[in-house]
């Protein structure tokens, strides 16, 4: 593995925004609602059809961040109005681009917060700058690209309605990622009378099962270092029906559960294909209710909550 020429960032690439939103409270909550959404810098739903209107030399939307400020809106108002899921108290976010071209130069994790009032933290990818990426299988060449030498980033993101500390950027082990490194990243809140330890992550789907299980055991080694209740969750990519078993095996192997059937979807592709890529995994709480936001459709994922309570 040769590493490419990634960016520098600053304190990690790790941005805290909007935080005169941050509501202190004197007592630590009994429950808290969890949510995790793969945005994907809010471009709409239809990976497939855009890609091969790509190749078509379509490429929509045309009034790109207009389309996609639109459509930040709406998730903010789905995320805050209490009809489709209860507002999350901590929100994960995987591919929320920060100033992309693809995302019409719009902070999607920044503008998404603003629009719910909410404070942000932010962690860059890093972009490698003149890296042209690798071709990928057909059937995961779909996606649009970050242009060659676009001064925009990705990223995760969580956004809060409690103080989030211990911000930690977690780069992910990978062998041939064609598109940028992997990231997670952790945070730790006062749950009950205990620190809850937060990780968002983003796994590969790209390459064999086996690198998936080494980005999760990444994250699963860190969250071992936590003493006290964690939860894992964000996009494991799990876009088989075995590699949702296997990864799921794999957090139940370390002590993790989720109230979340194996084969719920929670990712569109082209026609009736769907698959559970998104997951939220809890140790040391209790999952109960829990729930995919079907018709939030400004992505090609849906988002996933639960309702966590002390054990």
């Amino acid at each position: 593995m040769t590493a490419p020429n990634f960016l520098k960032l600053p304190n990690d690439g790790i941005e805290f925004g909007n935080q005169s939103a941050t509501r202190e409270s004197a007592q630590s909550p009994e429950r808290l609602i969890l949510a995790s959404y793969n945005i994907r810098y809010a471009v709409g739903p239809y990976l497939i059809a855009s890609g091969l209107g790509r190749k078509l030399g379509v490429n929509f939307p045309r009034s790109r961040a207009e389309a996609i400020d639109k459509n930040i809106r709406t998730a903010a108002r789905i995320f805050t109005e209490n009809t489709l899921l209860p507002p999350p108290d901590i929100l994960a976010l995987q591919e929320a681009d920060k100033g992309t071209g693809r995302a019409g130069r719009q902070h999607v994790a920044a503008k998404l917060a603003e629009s719910m009032a909410l404070p942000y933290v932010h962690v860059s990818a890093g972009l490698p700058r003149e890296v042209s990426p690798k071709q990928r299988e057909w059937w995961l060449n779909f996606e649009e690209q970050v242009a060659l030498n676009d001064e925009g980033d990705m990223g995760v993101a969580l956004i809060s309605r409690l103080p989030l500390r211990d911000v930690t950027r977690i780069d992910l082990p990978w062998h041939d990622c064609p598109w940028h490194p992997r990231l997670a990243m952790a945070a730790t809140v006062n749950f009950a009378s205990e620190q809850l330890r937060i990780f968002n992550v983003h796994i590969d789907p790209h390459g064999p099962l086996d690198n998936q299980h080494q980005q999760t055991e990444a994250v699963l080694e860190q969250a071992r270092q936590h003493n006290g209740p964690s939860v894992i969750l964000g996009d494991f990519n799990t876009l088989s029906k075995q590699k949702a078993i296997e990864i799921r095996g794999l957090m139940e192997r370390h002590g993790y559960t989720t109230p979340f059937p194996t084969d719920i979807p929670t990712w569109r592709g082209a026609g009736v294909v769907r698959f559970h890529a998104d997951w939220i995994f809890v140790k040391g709480v209790r999952a109960s209710r829990w729930g995919v936001v079907k018709p939030l459709n400004v992505s090609d994922h849906w988002p996933v909550w639960a309702e966590v309570g002390a054990e």
